[in-house]
């Protein structure tokens, strides 16, 4: 289900771990009480300094939040597997260890995937550094500590070069490039690194949506400031913070794709294969059809699919190989979909499923026809037990 909260990314200049930690804390400065705390917690409280300060670039307002080492290190690489051996062992809470380990183990992944090496044998760069091991830990807090939805705009790429441990390289980096594979990248035509990738880590482990869900209200905005400087450009971060309408709503909101397409030249033998074809292909929520007057007065069906969006294309695919459509029309719609819960009650020695769904004038249960067909009762005998097993189904379930 949605959460209560929901926070949105306007990545305006790009996003780095700082901007990330800066843009959350100006949004939402209740959760910067202890951050002292989590580095202490994390086990290097000597070595980073924090310091969280108001800043205006001339255009807009917000914060900077810097985190600097306290002595110069004679290198800045440090090995995941070190990394990782030492926030196991701190005591940081679960949530937000387990949070700062994904966030480098999603780095790792990648890095050993360019070079060519085991994940264990991945030594950081610049992310080896204490301050950006702070800064994975800081954003892991902030992130735990919103306990909130998320969702992005489409992410600058950035042009030209980088400089890096490991040469000058193309924008964005290759890590970076491999972090934000599956998201929506702009370009906006200014030069630079706009994505860092720490940045690109966050973002991949938020897994966030593309579009606010509905039925939320603005509540407040946050400015989070990078050190770089763009021309004609704020380099900032925004979040923007949405709190549901309602806390009693008893649905949850997704969006998903409408795929449809009239067939007025296939048998229905054909068309039958096709449909099941289509409930069994991954991403397909719905399958329906219904009949139509085509042209020339023939008689036709309009195929409708409903698809998750990562399986769009593979679906579309679909759609033109299993049946004689040349034309798929697409729309994106959002969906209201009632909370459930599927429950197995005993009536007698046999088991029935029976599904809840809680509406808004109060939970309904129905019985799986498959089940009480299963039973081998008498019709009449039937109906007594789905009556029992519906009632039980409702007192099993408290809300």
């Amino acid at each position: 289900m949605d959460k209560l909260r929901h926070l949105h990314l306007d990545l305006v200049g790009g996003l780095s771990g700082d901007m990330f930690i800066s843009a959350t804390l100006d949004a939402l400065p209740s959760l910067g009480g202890d951050l002292d705390q989590v580095i202490v917690q994390a086990g290097f409280p000597d070595l980073v300094r924090l310091e969280q300060a108001p800043h205006n670039d001339g255009v807009l307002t917000g914060t900077r939040f810097m985190v600097s080492a306290t002595a110069e290190e004679g290198h800045h690489h440090r090995h995941y597997a070190e990394i990782r051996e030492r926030l196991t062992g701190s005591s940081l809470p679960p949530a937000v260890r387990d949070a700062a380990l994904d966030i480098f183990h999603l780095i790792a992944e990648v890095e050993a995937a360019i070079h060519g090496k085991p994940v264990d044998a991945v030594a950081f760069h610049e992310v080896g550094a204490w301050d950006s091991i702070a800064d994975v830990v800081l954003a892991a807090h902030l992130i735990t500590a919103a306990d909130a939805g998320w969702s992005v705009s489409a992410i600058p790429a950035g042009r030209g070069f980088v400089d890096t441990a490991h040469g000058r390289l193309p924008v964005p980096a290759p890590a970076t490039a491999r972090l934000l594979e599956g998201f929506e990248l702009l370009d906006d035509g200014i030069d630079g690194e706009r994505v860092t990738p720490t940045g690109a880590a966050i973002l991949k482990y938020l897994q966030p949506r593309r579009t606010v869900p509905p039925g939320h209200r603005l509540a407040a905005t946050g400015y989070g400031f990078g050190v770089k400087r763009f021309p004609g450009l704020s380099n900032t971060a925004r979040v923007s913070v949405y709190e549901r309408v309602s806390s009693d709503i008893t649905w949850e909101e997704d969006r998903v794709t409408r795929l449809s397409f009239d067939i007025d030249d296939q048998t229905s033998e054909e068309l039958a294969f096709a449909l099941e074809q289509f409930r069994a292909h991954r991403g397909v929520v719905d399958v329906s059809q219904q009949p139509l007057s085509g042209k020339k007065g023939r008689q036709a069906v309009t195929v409708s699919l409903l698809v998750n969006a990562d399986d769009v294309t593979a679906v579309t695919a679909a759609c033109f190989d299993l049946t004689s459509t040349l034309g798929v029309r697409r729309e994106e719609i959002t969906r209201s979909i009632l909370q459930r819960e599927e429950v197995t009650v005993h009536v007698g020695e046999q088991p029935y499923r029976v599904k809840v769904a809680f509406r808004p004038s109060g939970p309904t249960a129905k019985i799986e026809m498959d089940d009480l067909a299963a039973s081998g009762l008498p019709l009449a005998e039937q109906k007594q037990v789905r009556q029992l097993a519906e009632a039980r189904a409702l007192q099993m379930v408290v809300r």
